[in-house]
């Protein structure tokens, strides 16, 4: 295991940052990822970001939707059936309001819970913390990672080609 989380390259512009992605891809990389002051067109489709976050959101609106929807049924028709000026036993359409609202309410709990998991927050220090040139990632700089949990990562041969791409500066990001 390397002693490294990986290594960052600097660069000053978001067409350079983008450059850069593109080469690392081509070169093989696969555990990049990319900081900069505001989001860059382009740079989710170069890195090849795929989300299964809505496929979990909607499965989870539909299940919420659906519980609530037969719970309420259950209850109305089975359990607690009150048989009131001639009305069904079963009456869909007062049901419609609570299981929209709870299919929304599922659906936003189980992608904020998600997003949480998979962000790995709350986390209060990052290793790229400890890089003092970081701190300009949120001002003017911009950042290609290049994890140590790739496969293809010797330190040497990625510190050399992200050299060949001319970026402001190479560092370290340890453990």
């Amino acid at each position: 295991m390397s002693p490294l989380r990986g290594l960052l390259a600097e660069f000053s512009s978001a067409g350079e940052v983008l450059a850069a992605v593109r080469a690392a891809r081509r070169a093989g990389y696969v555990a990049l990822e990319v900081f900069s002051p505001f989001p860059i067109e382009g740079v989710a489709a170069a890195l090849m970001f795929r989300t299964r976050l809505s496929r979990l959101t909607f499965i989870a609106g539909l299940l919420g939707g659906a519980a609530i929807f037969l719970f309420q049924a259950w209850v109305h028709a089975i359990d607690w059936h009150l048989d009131i000026g001639g009305r069904r036993a079963l009456a869909a359409p007062a049901f419609i309001v609570p299981t929209f609202e709870v299919t929304i309410l599922a659906a936003a709990l189980v992608t904020v819970f998600a997003m949480f998991v998979r962000n790995g927050l709350p986390r209060l220090h990052h290793p790229l913390f400890a890089v003092p040139a970081f701190a300009r990632a949120s001002q003017d700089r911009f950042f290609l990672l290049v994890g140590a949990e790739d496969p293809r990562f010797d330190a040497a041969v990625v510190r050399t080609f992200l050299a060949g791409l001319a970026p402001l500066e190479v560092h370290d990001v340890p453990r």
